[in-house]
């Protein structure tokens, strides 16, 4: 049976990842930094070569899509942009850190949910959607190696909740312009759905 390679790599830096905001789905740019250490990785060919590339619709995901595969097609996937964190948007920890409704969301569960924000159990459901288009267009395209540039929360939601082997969601946390190769195969898919973690890229 056939595999497919994936490689989940997480976006470059912008402004607010470095002032601790909660960005989720603010659409913001890559900031200075964030660029150059992407092209800096880019530079050492870190990242394998793909036959297509999926991306989240923010800017941040584009650019750093832009950056390590210029020339390569691109399709962007409404499913894997970052959860929406309402009314936390655009603040930092030490902001909302004596909101009661901040404690309670920390506290987690499928039906956590910031204020105006999205459920951390619908936001699972549409990660594993996203992934869904994505492996579904791999295989009518025959396309067996492609990358998709995305979001810590999207990658660590994937990777802990249908990843092989299992582990937590700490054991998936990666910097700017990391990311995890996964191996998809239309039997554990199906079964899972759940798809093997075979390494890191960086």
């Amino acid at each position: 049976m056939k595999n497919y390679y994936l490689y989940l790599i997480r976006h470059g830096l912008t402004q607010g990842n470095l002032d601790g905001k909660y960005i989720g789905q603010t659409d913001l740019s890559l900031c200075p930094s964030g660029a150059q250490t992407i092209r800096s990785l880019a530079e050492q060919e870190i990242y394998p070569e793909v036959g297509k590339v999926y991306s989240s619709p923010l800017a941040r995901c584009l650019e750093t899509a832009e950056i390590i595969y210029p020339e390569q097609k691109l399709m962007i996937v409404d499913e894997i942009e970052e959860m929406n964190f309402g009314e936390f948007e655009g603040k930092t920890q030490q902001q909302l850190q004596d909101l009661p409704e901040y404690a309670q969301w920390l506290r987690g569960g499928v039906d956590a949910c910031p204020p105006q924000g999205e459920k951390f159990g619908d936001f699972t459901l549409r990660c594993i959607e996203g992934l869904d288009v994505i492996f579904s267009d791999m295989m009518r395209n025959d396309i067996q190696r492609a990358a998709c540039v995305t979001h810590a929360g999207v990658i660590t939601n994937l990777l802990a909740g249908y990843g092989l082997p299992k582990g937590r969601p700490a054991d998936f946390l990666c910097g700017p312009g990391e990311g995890f190769e996964i191996i998809l195969s239309a039997f554990l898919w199906q079964k899972g759905p759940t798809f093997e973690i075979s390494g890191r890229l960086v």
